[in-house]
């Protein structure tokens, strides 16, 4: 018994999960509409489209705040239909303040989602509703509809039960069975709620576990004739009849509770018995992220196994004979090359379009434009390049730090920007694309860009840096991005308390991305992050020096050289090698962590980074290996250059090496 009640308790949480997934994608729609809505303001034939779409988003939101039974959400988005309504028939124009008033409203209905998911309080809505409410005339049949359910909504418990022919008000139990030929034929829960509605009250509505089946229960008060519940059997939603409420001037004390009778009454939920064909109504299906964590964890514990079994092949050759152990190997590189396409067909999995963190910056550069008076248009290119889950989640508050940045120190007032004979217009682009098997994401804006000389010198006054030292590319990206600094003196609504960069700077380290900047006084600012596709399994280079073995991300190297000692120079106490044209700082990794090399010994040097780039000199590279990626949490071993660790089959584990960091370490070491 308690095993079935578990399995019930999970069935019903997986379906909780898969409405606010829907809830989600439903509220992107939402978002992306209200924006294209804004362009077509004037435009009211070009707006029918989209108000239709808005129309059936907004009402599946409804729907599904009523299964959850989340009234703030209803009330809301029935406020939000309303005024769109009124703008349809064409009683009022669609006007600027509408439209704020349904952003809002959108970004209300998250709020509410949200705080209802993680079961927080609850925002007030109580504002943005007045506001629709007031766009609304009051002669307006949606208005005069809108407040006539209130009343009776209001008054449902204390006035008659009888309809004007002086027919009782019944309650009923209603159940509805989905199945693929009802989805194909259009109807759904949803649709089944609203037919309830149009003839009566539903009370109260739940997702339930029966016969391993799940279905939905809803609780009706309806003046409607049985005929019309039995006429929708046929669709899924079967009623029985609970009690007849009292009628006329009879006291709702006397009259039993509607919550007393819905949770007492266990009558047996009819269940249909036609037995119905699968159907394949769609090739997507949601996958919860936790589930997609294990199987990574299970491919990276694949790969660690096959890294065993190949140290013991190694170890076999000489007790086998050479046909056997070929065969042997032949098996285990049949094996690695399928490990590699499961590995890659796993991390697809986790891939998601990085257009949705996108998309959410727009809203916030409309609401930057209306408090700072500022003319911008936000250009998003790349949306469709794929990122990990967790990246794109993670990267969210980075990007809207970077935005925001953009819009208060970058972009000009319209009067300056015509000064400079620049359009009054500035233009901030969000871009992404891949590049290998890293994503570069770029936010550039064409403002005023940032005088170096200013910030150096503001960072001397604040004692972030020394005045002896030199304010390089590296070290201008430093300044920027210290805790406290701001390149404002006053603080304002959007930027001056020095509390955004060194969050971005901070989340891309975690995540093995590198931020880098370029910008130039008159014309504009970049910034650049470059972002691993996948955190859990990657490919390697395994090297030594000094008796310990080390792992460094592939993707951090382009070139393995020899070192000769004729190719070194010295120069201020730091050895240099001059290298297809470009001078590259060398970084000894026994020196970092006091090893001491084997005498006479061949040194190679790792060439990492494609603007900055740094030489990383080991004694021996001893090849390429995938590995997976264990995180150090522990803050007494979460040190600088270190990213992760890993084990190569031996049953000993490495540290894994973040080269920039490092390359930094021995700057600042020097």
């Amino acid at each position: 018994m308690s095993t079935e009640i578990t399995k019930n308790e999970a069935s019903i949480s997986e379906f909780i999960d898969d409405l606010y997934a829907e809830y989600d994608e439903r509220l992107g729609w939402v978002r992306r509409d209200l924006l294209v809505l804004e362009t077509l303001i004037d435009q009211p034939v070009a707006q029918q489209t989209l108000l239709d779409a808005l129309f059936r988003n907004l009402h599946t939101l409804k729907g599904l705040s009523g299964i959850v039974n989340l009234n703030a959400a209803e009330q809301l988005i029935h406020r939000m239909e309303s005024y769109l309504r009124v703008v349809k028939q064409k009683e009022v124009q669609l006007s600027l303040a509408g439209l704020d008033a349904l952003i809002t409203g959108a970004q209300t209905l998250e709020q509410i989602i949200s705080a209802h998911h993680t079961q927080s309080p609850l925002p007030e809505a109580t504002m943005v509703v007045a506001q629709l409410v007031d766009l609304i005339p009051a002669t307006s049949s949606s208005e005069v509809t809108s407040r006539s359910d209130e009343s009776e909504n209001s008054s449902s418990e204390t006035t008659s039960h009888s309809d004007e022919s002086g027919n009782p008000v019944r309650q009923w139990r209603c159940y509805f069975t989905p199945s693929p030929i009802l989805a194909e034929r259009g109807i759904t829960v949803n649709i089944s709620r609203e037919r309830l509605e149009k003839i009566g009250t539903v009370k109260a509505a739940k997702p339930i576990m029966q016969s391993g089946g799940l279905i939905f229960e809803f609780l009706l008060e309806t003046t409607a004739a049985e005929s019309t519940l039995l006429a929708w059997q046929t669709d899924g939603l079967t009623c029985t009849l609970v009690a007849e409420m009292p009628i006329a001037d009879q006291s709702s004390e006397e009259s039993p509770p509607v919550i007393s009778t819905y949770q007492e009454s266990q009558a047996p939920i009819p269940l249909s018995t036609e037995t119905v064909p699968y159907l394949a109504l769609s090739n997507a299906v949601r996958i919860d992220m936790t589930r997609l964590d294990e199987l990574v964890r299970i491919v990276g514990e694949l790969i660690t196994t096959r890294a065993r079994q190949e140290s013991h092949l190694k170890n076999l050759r000489s007790l086998l004979p050479p046909a056997q152990w070929h065969a042997l190997q032949e098996t285990n590189l049949s094996f690695e090359r399928q490990l590699r396409d499961l590995r890659e067909s796993v991390m697809r999995m986790r891939l998601v379009p990085i257009g949705a963190a996108f998309e959410r910056m727009q809203f916030i550069v409309r609401d930057l434009v209306s408090t700072t008076h500022k003319q911008i248009q936000l250009q998003l290119s790349g949306q469709e390049t794929e990122i990990d889950k967790f990246v794109v989640d993670k990267m969210i508050e980075p990007l809207l730090h970077l935005v925001r940045n953009a819009v208060s120190h970058g972009i000009e007032m319209p009067a300056e920007r015509l000064a400079h004979q620049k359009p009054a217009q500035g233009t901030i682009t969000l871009r992404a694309y891949a590049s290998g098997d890293s994503v570069v994401i770029e936010v550039e804006d064409d403002g005023h860009g940032i005088d170096t000389e200013r910030i150096a010198t503001r960072a001397r006054d604040l004692n972030v840096i020394s005045a002896e030292t030199v304010v390089d590319s590296a070290v201008f990206l430093d300044i920027l991005c210290t805790a406290g600094f701001s390149t404002q003196e006053l603080a304002d609504l959007t930027s001056g308390r020095g509390v955004g960069m060194d969050v971005v700077k901070n989340t891309v380290s975690e995540l093995g991305g590198v931020l880098s900047i370029t910008t130039q006084v008159g014309i504009g600012t970049c910034f650049t992050i470059q972002l691993p596709l996948t955190l859990a399994i990657t490919d390697a280079l395994i090297v030594s020096t000094g008796g310990q073995t080390f792992a460094i991300p592939q993707r951090s190297v382009c070139e393995i050289i020899k070192l000769e000692p004729s190719m070194i120079t010295v120069l201020e106490n730091n050895e240099i090698l001059a290298h297809r044209g470009v001078v590259v700082p060398l970084v000894y990794l026994d020196r970092l962590f006091g090893l001491t090399l084997t005498p006479q010994c061949v040194l190679y040097a790792l060439m990492s980074g494609e603007t900055n780039r740094i030489g990383i000199v080991v004694e021996r590279v001893l090849g390429e290996r995938e590995i997976v990626v264990r995180a150090l949490n522990d803050p007494l071993v979460k040190i600088a250059g270190i990213a992760g660790a890993t084990e190569l089959g031996d049953g000993c584990a490495i540290l894994i090496l973040d080269t920039l960091v490092l390359a930094n370490v021995a700057s600042f070491r020097k």
